[in-house]
């Protein structure tokens, strides 16, 4: 019973242990599901079940039929231009990344765009070409194709540039539906849950670092050199360094153009980004500058005057479809698997952003299979693995986007330009599609200020930041991807393995149990130690634990166990010689010391002095606080110890030994052990493991660390000439234990300075 007085409660009940609590209060019944069951709920059918397997499969026809042509589609219809002239560009900019020609990007910004509209969760978010991602794929290509040269079928070397770009397109769709297929079958499997082994601090890192590449990759094309690809590890420097030993062949019409369009972009994004809730919609800035640098590259013909590299002739109408090669798909897997989690771990961020923003739920495990059609269907049409640009979702967005209407209209944009008006961009500078690209990083590169703010909040977080930073830039995207990923790991290893274990007292007289360390108004009863331990219990962290138990109790059990196991051995021997002799004041011994040596009592058996202390043959009872002179044994006054285990999610079968040895060993030594803070199914597990016998029982569990201290209070047997004479009432004192918060319970023997 919970009495209120106040701002304050009291209350009344038992002191519980867990046996005395489920004495009390019967446990209902409970069926666990097993394989089976769960086997028969996915295989049974109802018209209910197949409508909602439907909808949620194909999410498009949930939302179309409730959709409000009149409040939503103008706003759709203008956020979707605005998208589409963003994704035409940044489709170009991105294939350059990719290593192909700029035409290619158009498909990698259509077709995702368009299975996403039926298949997609998220009402806001623009799917195509993702720079970080583009990257990735890069870099593969790079590898599976060199720039310098290609084995035809005859195995002689060419350089033909329309070979050696049609190989690259093929080893770029390849990989790209094979990155697709990973994604549907973890949607399909529901193991999206894939994405929690990326934190925050880790993508931060990841994206900050690949935003470096990306930055990089693109200073051939400002500059306008033949920079050969690498990409093994280090290779961000053996680009560094092929980029400035050319530097005096720069071109400099292509550095000129490309430093006065960053500019510019730069400058227009930040008026955009600080008045945007005064501006209609952003400027088009990308769209503008594209416009302008194409006409004047025209008119004045850049190309031949000042030699500069151009977009050159994209092809109207799509390509035939791409057969995709199985030796492509061997031996990139690796790279196959990281761009898909990669894609989905993006997509899936930002898509969280806006559905927590305008309140619609998100699909997790559906956005893996959206993404992982359109990134099939856009490998197979020669283009490249998407997911969803920042810059670009916040576009839609922000010019008042409702649903994927949008996306359709954006998608519609690129289709014109890949139909019809793809030729108008021929003359663009690659070195304005390389700026672009650049003018899109600055909110990655931007995330260098979260070393800062992640320092003062989280030091782990700080360090898997600057690692994964380093890991990246070093290794490579796809090894320092699968390097952050297990260096993450090894920090939560870390944590659980070496946790901060505290020792506990009670705070301001009540039920309450702090780090005894923290707190002024601190009370910790005589002779008990509350030990407290906040991680799972397991193979790795067992003899950590055992370490800091000894160092918080302040003596190891077993060697008092030893000690005491040793002088039994001289007590029975000298008794059995007559030369000790028991009084009522103790022990008497007739000789000064004992010959016998450790050495000769061990006899090298310490199994057996770790064995429990056995007196029945004496005719006396041992006080280990008062023996013989001559036999030493530390002395120790804790009779009770509390371990709260409220913090140990798991306890493995690995430490169950350990873990029951250290509780042997203080039971063995007359210190009683009590466990708190364990659910049912915590105790059926060590059932379950015979972790149970005659020294350590179930009964040393108690639902909280205050029943446990009341229980102790109880249970000990206090000399009543400690009471104050006052207080003392028939050899007994009238306590009631009634604090703010805590328990109520009857008279007990306690002694005054045990009261809360």
């Amino acid at each position: 019973m919970i009495e209120p007085f106040g701002n304050q409660y009291i209350v009344a009940r038992p002191v519980y242990s867990t046996n005395a609590f489920e004495e009390d209060h019967k446990k209902r019944d409970r069926h666990h599901k097993t394989f089976l069951d769960h086997l028969k709920v996915c295989c049974s059918c109802s018209t209910q079940r197949a409508k909602r397997i439907v909808l949620s499969l194909l999410p498009i026809a949930s939302w179309l039929p409730a959709y409000r042509f009149k409040e939503w589609l103008l706003s759709d219809i203008v956020s979707g231009i605005s998208t589409g002239m963003v994704a035409v560009l940044q489709g170009l900019a991105f294939a350059l990344l990719v290593n192909v020609p700029p035409g290619y990007g158009l498909y990698a910004a259509f077709f995702p765009a368009i299975v996403y509209l039926f298949f997609g969760t998220s009402k806001h978010i623009s799917v195509g070409p993702f720079p970080i991602l583009s990257m990735m794929v890069g870099v593969v290509v790079s590898t599976m194709v060199p720039d310098t040269s290609i084995t035809t079928p005859d195995n002689s070397s060419v350089t033909d540039d329309t070979l050696l770009n049609n190989r690259k397109v093929v080893v770029a769709a390849t990989v790209s539906l094979f990155s697709g297929i990973i994604q549907l079958a973890l949607g399909i499997l529901r193991i999206g849950f894939v994405v929690i082994y990326l934190s925050e601090s880790l993508i931060s890192g990841f994206t900050t670092a690949a935003a470096v590449h990306v930055l990089v990759s693109q200073l051939k094309f400002i500059f306008q050199l033949q920079v050969p690809s690498h990409t093994d590890p280090f290779s961000i420097f053996k680009v560094l360094e092929s980029v400035f030993t050319q530097i005096e062949k720069t071109n400099i019409a292509d550095l000129v153009t490309a430093l006065i369009i960053l500019l510019i972009v730069s400058i227009v994004k930040e008026i955009n980004q600080r008045f945007k809730d005064k501006l209609p919609v952003p400027i088009p800035i990308e769209f503008i500058m594209t416009v302008i640098a194409t006409g004047v590259s025209y008119g004045f013909d850049f190309q031949t005057r000042f030699n500069v590299s151009v977009v050159g002739t994209m092809e109207s109408g799509f390509m035939p479809p791409v057969t995709p090669d199985v030796q492509i798909i061997q031996n990139t897997i690796g790279d196959c698997f990281g761009i898909a989690i990669v894609a989905f771990a993006v997509a899936f961020s930002v898509a969280s952003v806006y559905s927590l923003k305008y309140d619609y739920p998100l699909d997790g495990n559906q956005e893996l299979i959206a993404l992982g059609l359109g990134n099939i269907v856009s490998g197979a049409f020669r283009g490249f693995a998407g997911s969803t640009a920042l810059s670009r979702s916040a576009v839609q967005e922000s010019t008042g986007g409702k649903t994927q209407i949008a996306g359709l209209i954006s998608a519609i944009i690129v289709l014109i330009v890949i139909v019809a008006i793809g030729f108008l961009l021929e003359p663009l500078q690659k070195s304005v599609l390389a700026a672009l690209a650049l003018g899109n990083l600055k909110g990655m590169l931007m995330q260098f200020a979260e070393i800062g703010r992640l320092w003062r909040k989280d030091k782990y977080d700080c360090v898997i930041w600057i690692m994964t930073f380093i890991f990246t830039i070093v290794l490579g995207l796809g090894l320092g991807l699968a390097a952050s990923v297990a260096f993450q790991l090894l920090t939560i290893v870390f944590r659980t393995q070496f946790p901060k274990c505290s020792t506990l007292a009670n705070i301001g007289r009540s039920n309450i149990y702090k780090n005894k360390k923290d707190y002024l108004d601190m009370y910790e009863p005589e002779g008990v130690k509350i030990f407290r331990c906040p991680s799972p219990i397991y193979f790795a962290n067992i003899r950590f634990f055992r370490q800091k138990l000894i160092n918080a109790v302040g003596f190891n059990p077993l060697r008092i166990l030893r000690k005491r196991n040793k002088a039994l051995r001289k007590i029975r021997k000298l008794q059995k010689q007559g030369l000790l002799q028991v009084t009522p004041k103790g022990f008497i011994c007739t000789v000064d010391a004992v010959k016998d040596s450790d050495e000769e009592l061990d006899n090298n058996q310490v199994e057996v002095l770790d064995q429990p202390i056995n007196t029945t043959d004496l005719p006396f009872q041992i006080d280990w606080n008062d023996l013989p002179l001559n036999i030493e044994v530390p002395q120790i006054s804790l009779h009770s110890l509390i371990l709260d285990f409220s913090a140990v999610s798991f306890l493995d079968v690995s430490s169950m030994r350990g873990l029951k040895s250290i509780l042997q060993a203080f039971i063995r030594i007359k210190v009683d052990v009590y466990i708190v803070g364990t659910d049912d199914d915590f105790i059926e597990k060590l059932t379950r493991c015979e972790f149970f016998d005659d020294e350590v029982n179930n009964s040393i569990f108690f639902l909280t660390i205050h029943d446990a201290v009341l229980h102790i209070l109880m249970k000990k047997d206090y000399s009543t000439s400690k009471f104050n004479s006052s207080q003392e009432k028939d050899g007994k004192m009238d306590f009631t234990i009634n604090t703010n918060g805590g328990l109520r319970n009857r008279e007990y023997q306690v002694p005054v300075e045990t009261r809360f």
